[in-house]
């Protein structure tokens, strides 16, 4: 599912990713371990082609992660297709990133409305469903600033689930 071979990320004079090399295969659960600032938020960042990599490459599922093969040259990927392969990557970030203004169901089905076209009655239902799997049911009307912090962190894993991703990163 994921691939990652001699993967490179600077910060200037930094060197944050020195020549990752990581399979993941598909259904596996993997688990990077590390200090702060050791470079695991960056490379799930690299993964979903949030951040770009300085050496190295990365696939998902078989496709180069932000960029397009011809021959032994790789050319970068427009936005638009950048963010319609994210569409396949689910993320949860270490700041949820839940819209303070809605509450914990419309946070959950905004996308899939917004972005996958999906009919709002529907998307809400699904959203209904995937905060029963996450344990806040209950919890639906409430905004962000009712919930607790790991109530949040599952409002915003269920909004992650609601895309259908191929893969998911935390």
């Amino acid at each position: 599912m994921v691939r990652a071979e001699g993967v490179c990320k600077h910060f200037g004079r930094l060197e944050v990713l020195k020549g990752i090399d990581l399979t993941v295969e598909r259904g596996e659960v993997c688990c990077l371990l590390g200090p702060s600032g050791s470079g695991k938020s960056t490379f799930l960042r690299c993964i979903n082609h949030l951040e770009k990599v300085d050496g190295g490459k990365l696939t998902v599922d078989g496709d180069l992660v932000g960029y397009r093969q011809h021959g032994n040259k790789l050319h970068e990927l427009r936005e638009r297709e950048v963010a319609a392969r994210r569409r396949d990557i689910g993320m949860v970030f270490q700041r949820f990133n839940l819209f303070p203004h809605m509450t914990a169901l419309d946070n959950v089905a905004e996308a899939p409305v917004k972005v996958a076209g999906v009919a709002r009655a529907e998307a809400r239902e699904q959203a209904r469903e995937l905060l029963e799997r996450v344990g806040l049911g209950d919890r639906a009307g409430h905004y962000p600033a009712q919930l607790s912090g790991g109530q949040q962190q599952r409002v915003a894993i269920a909004r992650a689930l609601a895309m259908k991703p191929k893969l998911m990163l935390f």
